[in-house]
């Protein structure tokens, strides 16, 4: 693993954690009352996670890639249903993107992006109320791959 491979695979993480954080401010704001927590909860991990990778593509000597200054979302959000929907599609791309950074690395890193990938895929299954098979993998299947526009879809290989 070479340090441009990990510094690749952090900043697709970053670009991940960056739209996770947008897409849980829409989550916040349309999810119901009894799942606000929830979504708090959520939106403050991404938001560690987030600054905690600036930190480590620092480190590794990279300018760490910004967050666009919004983000089209994968469908419209207007009721508590469709919050709940977006909040599993956000933990899904996450919990992929996080599995890329598993590939990618050895060691703390490693074990950092396993963790990462394991608490995702937990708030996916909170959110979905059921479980996938080898979550980050099946869903990437069929996902396009990321272009320039920042779209949540876009702003990672998985969502």
């Amino acid at each position: 693993m070479s340090e441009k491979q990990q510094l690749e695979a952090l900043q697709k993480a970053l670009a991940a954690e960056h739209a996770a954080v947008y897409g849980y401010g829409v989550v916040g704001g349309r999810v119901g009352e009894a799942r606000r927590a929830e979504a708090k909860a959520a939106y403050d991990a991404h938001r560690a996670r987030r600054d905690a990778l600036v930190r480590a593509v620092r480190d590794l000597g990279g300018r760490p890639v910004a967050a666009a200054p919004a983000y089209a979302l994968p469908f419209p959000v207007p009721d508590p249903a469709a919050a709940v929907r977006l909040a599993v599609d956000l933990e899904d791309r996450v919990a992929g993107v996080w599995s890329d950074v598993v590939r990618a690395t050895g060691g703390e890193r490693r074990s950092t992006a396993a963790e990462a990938l394991r608490e995702a895929a937990v708030r996916a299954v909170r959110w979905r109320g059921e479980s996938v098979a080898f979550p980050g993998l099946a869903e990437r299947a069929t996902t396009a791959s990321p272009s320039s526009s920042a779209s949540l879809s876009q702003a990672a290989p998985t969502m």
